[in-house]
């Protein structure tokens, strides 16, 4: 709800927007004061002698000028003692910053003897600028026994001293009070501040980390792909060029049939090639984003395994699910079965077979893939932890809750076995 008051921006008479203009005189005062807290941190003594000459200065012209018999208690007071009095209430600011509760100890005599002896100096009162230093910077037990420092000497005086007037322990008290107060106020300002941009760099930091992460996660998915795309149709073309190669002396037909394979398998892996960069490219906006591979793209998958040389068998057990799996779920479906193959092709021999087994349970969909191969372990694997086929398999698997085995069967040959739930489980 509104309060009556306009708070649209005022117009002066040539149109101009007076908060506009007040902008830049705002930007620069900020960007002086920045600077003057920038030169006071790397260079404190120029500015403390300048504060310390001007409260000096203006003691001694209180002094000079007779000003403190305006309120003195007793104007008949040695002014060589006046004089030292000034000098030691003003002189020491110098330490302000350092040796702030030094200070009030040595200007607590002091202040006893201006109370004493009734000249009661005003520049007692740059006692409150130690006492604002040390509520900026110390703990609050030290501010409390700073107050009792800065009244003490005049309370004993209101009391002891004959004619002393109980009004200037009053004036003490509201001006340590107000010092206080206002110490308190900038110094949680301050910690606040300091808190913001602190968890602004720790957001910034964490920022950074998750940019690195997502960075590295991509990477690791474009490398999975990539692997799959190009790894299993190269080596579907190598066992075209292999067994057209052989075939072309005996049987030129063949051999034309298997040309003519690579030509579509060269073709198809250029087209998945293509779409997968183009969704990577951000000026490519009408890249094509045909839908990944799925479980109905499995026959066609098994197609050209076939014509490659390999025969391979795929029996589907159970009842799949009313509701179809999703499109993650069954990308990694086709993926493992792709890869599988493709060690195969590589690994197998020319005279192995694969069976690729599908089985629905009420838990999820297992598959299982296996080859007749005659190698062994080394001999299709050398380095099991460092491939990024086997490597790339399970980490499909472990994006949608899965588990992958991969290993030579006791009766020889290779086996994986995937085991995937089709929900992603509740957490």
């Amino acid at each position: 709800m509104s309060d009556g008051t306009d708070t649209r921006p005022r117009l002066q008479a040539n149109g101009t927007d007076t908060d506009t203009d007040t902008a830049p005189l705002t930007r620069w005062v900020q960007a002086l004061a920045h600077r003057l807290r920038a030169f006071d941190r790397r260079r404190p003594l120029p500015w403390d002698l300048t504060v310390t000459a001007l409260w000096v200065t203006v003691a001694v012209l209180d002094y000079t000028s007779g000003g403190w018999r305006t309120v003195a208690r007793n104007t008949a007071a040695p002014e060589p003692l006046v004089l030292l009095m000034s000098l030691c209430f003003s002189v020491p600011l110098l330490w302000r910053r350092t040796r702030p509760v030094t200070l009030l100890l040595l200007m607590a005599p002091v202040s006893a003897a201006n109370v004493w002896t009734g000249a009661v100096v005003q520049v007692a009162f740059l006692q409150m600028i130690p006492a604002f230093t040390i509520g900026l910077r110390l703990p609050l037990r030290t501010l409390a026994g700073s107050g009792a420092l800065i009244c003490l000497p005049v309370t004993l005086g209101a009391a002891v001293v004959p004619g002393a007037d109980s009004r200037q322990l009053v004036s003490y008290l509201w001006g340590f009070v107000s010092v206080a107060l206002l110490a308190l106020v900038v110094r949680t300002r301050r910690e606040y501040t300091e808190a913001l941009v602190e968890r602004a760099h720790r957001l910034e930091r964490e920022r950074d980390q998750q940019a690195q992460l997502s960075a590295a996660a991509e990477r690791a998915r474009i490398a999975r792909e990539m692997h799959d795309i190009i790894g299993h149709n190269l080596s579907v073309i190598t066992s075209l060029a292999d067994g057209g190669a052989y075939a072309a002396a005996r049987n030129p037909e063949r051999a034309a049939q298997a040309l003519e394979a690579i030509g579509t398998t060269s073709r198809q892996a250029l087209t998945d090639l293509r779409r997968a960069l183009g969704v990577l490219s951000d000026s490519a906006p009408a890249a094509d984003r045909a839908p990944q591979p799925s479980l109905d793209d499995l026959d066609t998958l098994l197609t050209g395994v076939r014509e490659a040389g390999l025969p391979v068998r795929l029996t589907t057990d159970g009842t799949p699910p009313s509701v179809p799996a999703s499109s993650g779920h069954q990308l990694t479906v086709y993926r493992v079965v792709q890869e599988s193959l493709t060690n195969t092709l590589k690994h197998a021999g020319p005279d192995a077979t694969a069976e690729i087994v599908l089985t629905y349970t009420p838990e999820g969909l297992e598959v299982h893939a296996t080859d007749t191969g005659g190698r062994s372990l080394p001999a299709q694997h050398p380095n099991p932890s460092g491939g990024r086929g086997i490597n790339g398999m399970r980490e499909r698997a472990g994006l949608y809750h899965g588990t992958l085995e991969s290993g030579p069967r006791p009766e020889g040959g290779w086996q994986t076995r995937l085991r995937l739930p089709l929900e992603d489980p509740a957490p």
